[in-house]
């Protein structure tokens, strides 16, 4: 029989807001993650590094930044490239915008929030009207089981758990505008283009679907229905068929049981949560299970008091505290740096996003084959721009498993691009005469090269594939071969494998 101490630390261990145990369990957006959730707010430039420092990060500070608010202009390097190189695909991965909490706090009112959309009531947008105007014309689209029932906007004037706000709408729509004008010079598709150059996919959730619908709108407004396919994605790992492995869950366990003992040794948390337990008159495992951080994020970026219960007879009540807050998010800061230190998690990264890398990076190597072979692309041939809308757990891997471990977390409406390509073409040799007959010189076709962005910064010298490759002048991108070779091969090194599946079915020892 366990005592009742032991048997309250399994209750924290299961109901506690830990990394997904299946690679189909919901986002949280606390989670410890790599390099912190935060970006300095007051800035026109967010950078997705933090800044070298001496000093502790603030725990506030930090999480006004995972909120996103939509409130300045924002620098994006997304289309830019050495003269004459010419753009060939895009990818794009985003994390779902602004959400209602996934959880309520026992005893306290929910966070009064409307997820009506309208352009009376900040934050707004130019294309918001005319986007709630073409969500109405979906009808004509083609959406895979089960996207057809997802309404297509947000709609409750008292928003239901996890539904996406007005906000999050206005941070894609911001988004896709801002990635249409970034390609709008590199002509990345014709206005009459084909529907197999469009690829677009989601998880069921209606907040990813519609963060994906806000996004496409902003980039390609007015898009034709007709040509629109809306793909399911079952898994937030975006694995398709290749989800079975495994190692990755157990890499996964591995990693939610340093998390737990992180968190169960921390005297300061755990003072913190029973303070917080007293105050609304619950017992403490019951306030952990209700993970008050993700409601409490919601206030904060919202500009909500932060909840408040009557002072009882026994004592209890009153309100929850900024200090309190800065508690559970320092705690989660300290997680982030342990994590990179034990290197679980982004062995469980490297295997819970290789079929997503595969995927991306076969589309590449089809497109580069067409140019190696002289041909150009034919016309609505490949996809030359995929949008992937997903949650936090598919992101913050990806950031792990591109070896981006000093990457902010993933924020609302956080995004990664990956750019396609082609140098200018080269002439080798002179013009030689024969008979009078003039020879043509041979064309050496342009390399391709690859680029990733996050958050709009350049970071594709810091991944694992192009840190260590040399920059020369003739050469400013990084090759594509070492992102194909790093997919298909390298990336195994880190679970001492060579191939997806010998590392994900090798038995343990």
């Amino acid at each position: 029989m366990l005592s009742a101490r032991v048997a309250e630390l399994v209750v924290f261990l299961i109901c506690v807001n830990l990394i997904p145990t299946t690679p189909i369990v919901e986002e949280r957006p606390f989670h410890a993650a790599d390099g912190g959730i935060g970006v300095a707010v007051g800035k026109s430039r967010k950078r997705v590094f933090p800044q070298p420092h001496t000093q502790e990060p603030n725990p506030i500070f930090e999480a006004y930044g995972y909120c996103n608010i939509p409130n300045r202009t924002e620098q994006a390097w997304e289309g830019h490239s050495p003269a004459d190189y010419k753009l060939l695909s895009v990818h794009v991965m985003i994390r779902h915008g602004d959400r209602y909490p996934l959880y309520s706090i026992p005893k306290t009112k929910r966070p009064a929030i409307d997820c009506t959309l309208s352009t009376s009531r900040k934050p707004s947008h130019p294309l918001l009207d005319p986007f709630i105007h073409h969500m109405g014309l979906g009808g004509r689209g083609h959406w895979e089981s089960p996207l057809g029932s997802v309404p297509r906007l947000p709609s409750h004037s008292a928003c239901e758990m996890g539904e996406l706000t007005q906000t999050g709408v206005v941070q894609h729509l911001r988004n896709g505008q801002l990635l249409h004008h970034a390609y709008k010079q590199h002509s990345l598709f014709p206005s009459d283009w084909a529907p197999r150059q469009i690829w677009v996919e989601t998880t069921g959730k209606s907040r990813t679907l519609q963060s994906g619908l806000a996004f496409l709108y902003g980039f390609l407004p007015d898009f034709d229905w007709t040509k629109l396919t809306v793909r399911h994605q079952w898994s937030t790992l975006f694995c398709s068929s290749a989800c079975d492995c495994p190692a990755r869950n157990r890499y996964l366990e591995e990693e939610q049981r340093r998390q737990y003992q992180l968190r169960a040794a921390d005297t300061e948390l755990e003072r913190t949560y029973m303070d917080m337990a007293r105050t609304l008159g619950l017992p403490t495992r019951q306030l952990r299970a209700a993970n008050p951080i993700d409601s409490l994020l919601c206030h904060l970026c919202h500009g909500l008091s932060f909840p408040c219960v009557p002072i009882g007879d026994s004592g209890a009540g009153g309100c929850l505290t900024m200090e309190q807050f800065a508690v559970i998010r320092r705690q989660q800061l300290d997680d982030e740096v342990d994590r990179r230190r034990a290197g679980l998690y982004h062995k469980y990264a490297i295997l819970a996003m290789y079929p997503y890398l595969n995927r991306t990076a076969a589309k590449m190597e089809r497109i580069a084959k067409s140019i190696e072979a002289g041909r150009e692309p034919r016309s609505g041939g490949e996809e030359v721009f995929t949008l992937s809308s997903a949650h936090d757990v598919t992101v913050a891997p990806l950031l792990s498993a591109l070896g981006l471990e000093e990457a902010r977390f993933p924020r609302f409406a956080a995004r990664i691009v990956f750019e396609l390509w082609k140098s200018p073409s080269t002439i080798q040799g002179q013009v030689k005469k024969r008979g009078g007959k003039g020879e043509k010189s041979k064309a050496k076709y342009g390399e391709t090269f690859i680029r990733v962005l996050y958050n709009g910064e350049d970071v594709t010298f810091h991944t694992s594939f192009c840190r260590p490759h040399d920059r020369h002048v003739s050469q400013p991108l990084c090759p594509l071969k070492n992102f194909l070779s790093f997919v298909r091969r390298d990336m195994f090194s880190v679970v001492n494998a060579t191939s997806y599946k010998e590392a994900c079915y090798r038995r343990p020892g």
